[in-house]
C-alpha cells in the first residue's frame, strides 16, 4: 500500500502509482508530495546539502512487516523539469517514484555497475514513459 500524504497545491491521484508500484513491490511505502522549501530542509538535515532536489528516498530496516520506508517527492522541482523534458508532471512524478522505489529496493546508481540504470529503462519502457530519466542520469 501506498500511504500517500499531499504537502503541496497540486491535486495528485496517488492512483496512478498502483501499477508501477505493484510491479515493484508489495511491502507499504509512505509517499510524500511536497514543496522545494520543505525539501531543501530535509536535504540539508539528512545530506548536508542546502538547495532543493527533485526526490529523497529513505529507506527502512529491512523486517518482515515493516514498510520499505519513504519517498519525498518535491512538486516545485518536478514540474520544472516536466516542462524542461516536455512531458505531463503526472509522468515525470512517476519516473521519479520509480527511481527512489528502487533506492528503497536497495539498488544504488552511485555504486553499482549500472543495474539501477538497466532497471529504470526496464521500467520505463514497460511502462510506455518518457525516457528523459534514462537520459539525464546517463
Amino acid at each position: 500500500m501506498i500511504d500517500f500524504e499531499n504537502r503541496s497545491d497540486f491535486d495528485f491521484d496517488v492512483s496512478v502509482l498502483n501499477e508501477i508500484y505493484e510491479y515493484l513491490t508489495d511491502k507499504d511505502i509512505e509517499l510524500i508530495l511536497t514543496t522545494d522549501e520543505e525539501i531543501r530542509k530535509l536535504n540539508k538535515l539528512y545530506r548536508n546539502i542546502d538547495k532543493p532536489t527533485d526526490v529523497l528516498s529513505f529507506p527502512l530496516e529491512n523486517l518482515p512487516d515493516m514498510p520499505l520506508g519513504s519517498i519525498v517527492i518535491s512538486i516545485d522541482t518536478a514540474k520544472e523539469a516536466a516542462e524542461k523534458f516536455g512531458h505531463s508532471l503526472n509522468d515525470e512524478i512517476k519516473l521519479l517514484f520509480i527511481h527512489a522505489l528502487l533506492h528503497l529496493l536497495g539498488y544504488d546508481h552511485e555504486t553499482d555497475n549500472g543495474e539501477m540504470r538497466q532497471k529504470e529503462k526496464e521500467i520505463i519502457e514497460k511502462f510506455n514513459l518518457p525516457k528523459s530519466l534514462i537520459i539525464r542520469n546517463n
